[in-house]
C-alpha cells in the first residue's frame, strides 16, 4: 500500500457520503457530513477532515451518535435561543443551528444561541463562514465532552478538551476575518495525524503520562496517555476554561467532568453570539474603518522568513485553492482506518477506494 493516497475533492466526497449513508443517514445528511469533512481537508485542517470518519462510525455503533437528528428548540426568547442537538451529526446540527441564529440576528440585530448536546461540530470556522457570508459577525465558544486530552496550566494530567474559540468578521470588498483556533497548542487530531505518519510533534505541545514534556505523539493517541498543553501558557488556559463554562455549563450540555473516558462519542456545546452590523446603525463606518485598518495592517514589511502579512482565514483560503487543484493527501494509515469503518457498515470491499478514485 502506498504511504500516501491523493484524492480529488469531489470523488472523495462521494466516497465519504456513501459510507455515512451506509450508517443510516438520509442522503441530505450524508452529503452534508461528507462535504464538511472534505472541506476541512481542503482548508488544511486534516485533523477535522475525513480522518474523523472511523471515530464517527465507532460512536454510531456504540449508540453515542444518532443519525437524522435536527436541533430541538428548548427555549425561544426571540433574540435568545436554546437548542438541543440530540447527539446528531454536528455537520447538520451546526449548520441548522447557525441558520436559526442568522435569521434571529437579522430580525433583532443580535442573537445569543446556546447549543447543547451536538455530536462533533467539526471545524467551527465553517459556522463562522456561514454567518459572515450573510454580512454578520459571529463569536463562538465551544466545549468538548469526550476523553479529556488537555492539561490545565500548572497541572500534569488531562482535565478538558481542545475547547475551540472562533470569531468571524465580514470585511467589505475582501475575504472575511475568520479566527478559528483550539485553546490547546495544537488540535488533538493533528497529534493523531502525526502519529499515523510516524512524525514527532513540536516541543512544548504535549506531556507524557508522568507530566513530563515530550515530542512523541503516541502520548496523545494510545495508552498510557499524556495530555496536550494550552497555547500561551496561562492565557490559553483561561480561554479554555471560559469555553468550558460558556459552551458547556451555560448551554446546558454539561462540562468535561461528566465525560466518560471509554466512550467514542464526541459531544460539543456551543455558545454563539451573532451580530448584524447594519442593525447597529454603523454599517458604513464599520465597513470603511475595518477595511482601512486591514489595509494598514497588511502594509507592514514582512519579517525575515515571511513573504507577507496574512489575516486569520488567509492560510485556509490559500490551502483550499492549492488542494482543490493538486488533490488531498491522506496517509495510508488513515485511509486503511476509513476503509475498515466501511467494512464495519457492510460496504463491499474496495467500494470506498473505487468511489474515492473517481
Amino acid at each position: 500500500m502506498a504511504d500516501t493516497h491523493v484524492f480529488q475533492a469531489q470523488p472523495l466526497e462521494r466516497a465519504v457520503a456513501a459510507l455515512v449513508a451506509a450508517g443510516g443517514s438520509e442522503p441530505r445528511e450524508a452529503q452534508l457530513v461528507a462535504a464538511n469533512l472534505v472541506m476541512a481537508n481542503l482548508c488544511g485542517h486534516d485533523s477535522h477532515g475525513v480522518g474523523m470518519i472511523p471515530r464517527y462510525i465507532e460512536s454510531l455503533k456504540e449508540g453515542g451518535l444518532h443519525p437524522n437528528r435536527h436541533p430541538r428548540v428548548t427555549l425561544d426568547g426571540g433574540a435568545l435561543l436554546a437548542l438541543d442537538g440530540q447527539a446528531g451529526y454536528g455537520q447538520v446540527i451546526g449548520m441548522e443551528a447557525t441558520a436559526m441564529a442568522i435569521e434571529r440576528a437579522k430580525q433583532h440585530g443580535v442573537c445569543v444561541m446556546a447549543l447543547a448536546n451536538s455530536h462533533h461540530l467539526c471545524r467551527i470556522g465553517q459556522w463562522a463562514e456561514q454567518a459572515v457570508a450573510q454580512g454578520l459577525v459571529s463569536i463562538s465558544f465551544v466545549n468538548v465532552i469526550s476523553r479529556a486530552i488537555v492539561a490545565p496550566y500548572g497541572g500534569s494530567d488531562a482535565r478538558f478538551g481542545t475547547n475551540p474559540c472562533t470569531i468571524g468578521i465580514p470585511l467589505a470588498g475582501q475575504a472575511p476575518f475568520i479566527l478559528d483556533m483550539a485553546t490547546s497548542g495544537v488540535a488533538q487530531g493533528k497529534v493523531r495525524v502525526a502519529y499515523n505518519k510516524g512524525e514527532k510533534v513540536a516541543p512544548g505541545l504535549l506531556i507524557d503520562d508522568q507530566g513530563n514534556p515530550t515530542v512523541d505523539p503516541r502520548y496523545g493517541v494510545v495508552e498510557p496517555l499524556g495530555a496536550l498543553t494550552t497555547f500561551g501558557l496561562h492565557k490559553g488556559y483561561g480561554l479554555a476554561v471560559a469555553c468550558e463554562l460558556l459552551g458547556g455549563a451555560l448551554s446546558g450540555g454539561g462540562t468535561q467532568r461528566t465525560g466518560e473516558r471509554t466512550k467514542k462519542r464526541v459531544l460539543n456545546g456551543m455558545l454563539s453570539i451573532v451580530i448584524d452590523p447594519a442593525k447597529l446603525g454603523a454599517a458604513d463606518f464599520f465597513g470603511a474603518e475595518a477595511g482601512a485598518f486591514i489595509e494598514w495592517l497588511k502594509q507592514s514589511p514582512p519579517a525575515p522568513g515571511f513573504d507577507k502579512v496574512r489575516l486569520a482565514g488567509d492560510p485556509e483560503r490559500e490551502t483550499r485553492a492549492k488542494r482543490a487543484r493538486d488533490g488531498i493527501a491522506v496517509d495510508a494509515t488513515t485511509w486503511r482506518d476509513i476503509c475498515a469503518a466501511g467494512d464495519k457498515l457492510g460496504m463491499a470491499r474496495g467500494e470506498l477506494d473505487r468511489l474515492a478514485r473517481g
